[in-house]
């Protein structure tokens, strides 16, 4: 061989290192990022668990020490910039009070502010490093989109030691024929780990255990279940396994015996697969009963090179009860039954099930509670109280709207097993102590139902809208059709919307012509009306299998535009009754009022111009305390003209007024329509988008309140024909359900009134749902009985 010299393998070398990005230390140039300086001598990672790989707990090391970040004004701004410190391209979300587990060591970070446009943490504002007084079930976690920033170099991103952890549970029925009715109650746990399914072998399992698995999977309780019948069917699985593996040669002889109850094949059967495929992945289980997640409890799994897995034992069963609403008959899905005695505690302002504003009651009256110290053990038990599952989440910073009113809790630390919020500790609230700001929330798990699967949208120009088509008929002979779009609103809309798990519905439509269809023409639904509190269109009243349309084809079948959030307008009852007045306004005064309907109907054969009106009138301030500016269905371009009061009309109808008797008649009636919808005011730090000057855009942004005055036009009602009595004078905000809203049951405000022909007491003036529904009872039973204000 001849020998290669020296210069030869310098060439070799140097070739190889110009191939190589690896020699040159770096990547090439082309694809690598630009260095960061604000983040050099920092390193990032996500840690704690449950989680998936692009969410976690922030943790970062300074000076060689982990740490994490405080939530204490942590935003999603922040949580923008620190996944792009982690090498994604934004984020979805952040956490608080320690979702993903308390970290260790020191808090690094407190009041981190950020305006979501800095290129390096370092440039938001906090109170410097390692300046903290908060304590580690603070700590902030952020959810970012599983999209990686181009070129990205994780040199400063270190993933924490990825641990076994259980992603997600479930209940395979092993009992059972044909098509069972959802959702699934009773049958075997499995667990999702990062390599698939697997049993859990119930060796030392107990019924806190099932209380958790239960609990993440939508049902709020649990109930014993027949262990001897699985015990059972593990015998015959195990005897139908030992038979198929005799080898054959020899005949087996048959013996009749005395008939016994019999097990169904299809069991054994599903058993002996199970049995046979050794899926055990984990064991010894211990929980407590007030985890929120499997993986909180203790585990042990079993190693790749385990030859033997649960001896002794079998796979663990759970039989879950779920509450009326999630109850399954025939598989159709009950409507949730009154329970006994009136709830103190709801969910307002969320955009699916299972989530919202926590709201409780207190003295016969409704307010929310502060997210001071609120954690998964808290929101667990809510949720568990209203009928789901345990939490998903616990939301602070009013993540699911505004309430109004009174703040009744805070500081609210809950071990998990209270069967109410109001069993855990807590401390009353003083009007200094929270804002409506703090309001906490949560979501809670639920039961998988599939309704989902029986609608869907098609024809629109994105997964949120289109023309609606449901799944009817029976096995064998399902089929898709269309819904007709006679009477169809945004009541029908919001349930199609929510059975999508799309949110709300900004639209319902009648008309769905510049929709395409495609190959579905036929209409199967008809005659549907629904109340909006609805979990499926299957549970409105609609004509069955009779189907009947006024208009005919398929451009007049139901369309619906879906939204994540929406409006929530809410009127300040506390003014109404402040302001409220009586006036006797002249004949020759109220011609515009005329035009526009604003009097009673016997104004008409009045003397005009001599003689006047008797008016009540009052302020109306309306607070958008939503989650979506409120704006007029109709656009400018159909807006009306109305030259004697000289504005537009965007809505033709925006809120009713009606004075009634203690049984609902209704003895006078006013209108106002939405002549100038803008805001009149702001919170501080929210600013004025609509203004009606110059023709300009109408609506009342998230945070704002429009101000009708007590002395502008048509802000009345005409009592002229009124006798004295004991009445109830009543307000309702966008009566037809033009606009969506989250939430309808707030916009109706009432008060108690005694009018005695010459004056009115106007008191007790609250909102539709602030009161218990013994507090609504007794204020329609005594009208006008209690004066504290004389007009």
């Amino acid at each position: 061989m001849r020998p290669v010299s020296v210069w030869q393998w310098s060439l070799w070398g140097l070739l190889l290192c110009l191939l190589c990005s690896s020699c040159l230390g770096s990547p090439s140039p082309s694809t690598a990022p630009e260095k960061r300086a604000g983040s050099q001598g920092l390193r990032f990672r996500l840690a704690g668990f449950p989680r998936k790989p692009f969410e976690g707990r922030v943790e970062i090391q300074r000076a060689g020490e982990w740490g994490t970040i405080c939530d204490d004004d942590f935003t999603l701004q922040a949580a923008h910039v620190l996944c792009r410190e982690l090498g994604f391209t934004e984020a979805t979300g952040w956490t608080h009070s320690a979702k993903y587990g308390p970290g260790t060591g020191r808090i690094w970070l407190d009041n981190l502010s950020c305006s979501g446009t800095e290129r390096s943490v370092t440039e938001c504002a906090s109170r410097g490093w390692g300046n903290s007084d908060c304590t580690h079930d603070e700590d902030a976690g952020v959810i970012c989109k599983d999209e990686r920033l181009p070129g990205f170099s994780d040199s400063n991103v270190i993933e924490v030691e990825h641990h076994l952890q259980v992603e997600e549970v479930r209940i395979r029925p092993a009992v059972g024929r044909g098509r069972r009715p959802l959702p699934v109650t009773e049958g075997l746990v499995e667990v999702r780990l990062p390599d698939g399914w697997s049993q859990v072998c119930d060796k030392g399992w107990s019924a806190h255990n099932s209380h958790v698995v239960c609990g993440m999977l939508g049902f709020p309780s649990e109930k014993r279940v027949n262990v001897a019948f699985y015990r059972k069917l593990r015998k015959r699985a195990a005897k139908a396994s030992a038979r198929r593996s005799k080898p054959l040669g020899r005949p087996i002889i048959k013996l009749k015996a005395k008939p016994k109850p019999r097990v169904g094949r299809g069991p054994i059967k599903r058993l002996l697969a199970q049995r046979q495929q050794h899926s055990f992945g984990l064991h010894g289980v211990a929980c407590v009963g007030t985890e929120a997640h499997l993986s909180l409890c203790s585990l042990e799994f079993y190693r790749a090179n385990d030859t033997t897995r649960c001896p002794g034992g079998g796979p663990a069963v759970v039989s879950c009860v779920p509450s009326p609403l999630y109850a399954a008959s025939s598989g159709q899905k009950k409507q949730q039954s009154k329970p006994q005695g009136e709830a103190r505690v709801r969910l307002k302002g969320g955009a699916h099930p299972g989530e919202g504003r926590v709201e409780v009651l207190k003295a016969g009256t409704w307010g929310t509670v502060c997210d001071r110290k609120w954690d998964l053990q808290a929101a667990s038990v809510v949720c568990r109280e209203l009928g789901f599952g345990s939490a998903r989440e616990a939301l602070s910073g009013a993540r699911m709207g505004q309430g109004m009113g009174a703040i009744h809790l805070s500081e609210v630390r809950c071990s998990g097993q209270e069967p109410s919020l109001w069993k855990c500790p807590h401390r009353n609230i003083t009007a200094e102590d929270c804002s409506h700001s703090q309001d906490a929330g949560v979501r809670c798990n639920l039961p998988y139902t599939g309704v989902e699967t029986k609608i869907r949208l098609s024809g629109g120009r994105s997964r949120h809208e289109g023309r609606v088509e449901v799944q009817t008929g029976g096995p064998g002979s399902l089929r898709w059709g269309l819904i007709c779009g006679d009477d169809w609103g945004t009541l029908e809309a919001m349930v199609a919307c929510r059975q999508l798990g799309l949110g709300y519905a900004n639209h319902g439509l009648q008309e769905t012509w510049y929709w395409d269809s495609g190959n579905i023409t036929e209409v199967v639904m008809s005659g549907v009306h629904c109340t909006g509190t609805e979990l499926s269109l299957d549970q409105c009243a609609h004509h069955g299998t009779h189907v009947a349309c006024k208009r005919t084809g398929s451009h007049f079948t139901a369309g619906v535009i879906c939204s994540e959030t929406a409006s929530d307008l809410l009127l300040h009852s506390a003014l109404v009754q402040e302001t409220a007045y009586i006036e006797d306004r002249p004949l020759h005064m109220l011609y515009c009022a005329a035009e526009e309907n604003c009097l009673a109907s016997s104004a008409r054969s009045a003397n005009w111009p001599y003689g006047h009106r008797r008016l009540l009138r009052f302020s109306s301030q309306i607070h958008n305390l939503g989650r979506a500016d409120f704006r007029p269905k109709a656009g400018r371009h159909s807006w009306v003209w109305h030259e004697c009061h000289g504005h537009y009309h965007s809505m033709d109808i925006f809120t009713h007024y009606d004075i009634l008797t203690p049984n609902g008649t209704k003895v006078a009636e006013g209108h106002k329509a939405s002549f100038c919808l803008e805001d009149t005011e702001c919170q501080e730090d929210v600013s004025k988008r609509y203004e009606c000057a110059n023709f300009g855009e109408q609506g009342i942004t998230v945070g704002c309140w429009d101000l009708y005055r007590h002395d502008i036009d048509c802000q009345w009602i005409d009592i002229t024909d009124v006798k004295p009595g004991n009445y109830i004078l009543q307000v309702v905000i966008n009566p037809n359900f033009e606009v969506a809203e989250s939430d309808f049951t707030n916009n109706a405000m009432k008060c108690n009134c005694k009018y005695d022909g010459h004056r009115i007491w106007v008191h007790n003036c609250h909102i539709g749902d602030a009161f218990s529904e013994e507090a609504n009872r007794r204020f329609e039973r005594y009208p006008g009985q209690t004066s504290n204000q004389i007009i």
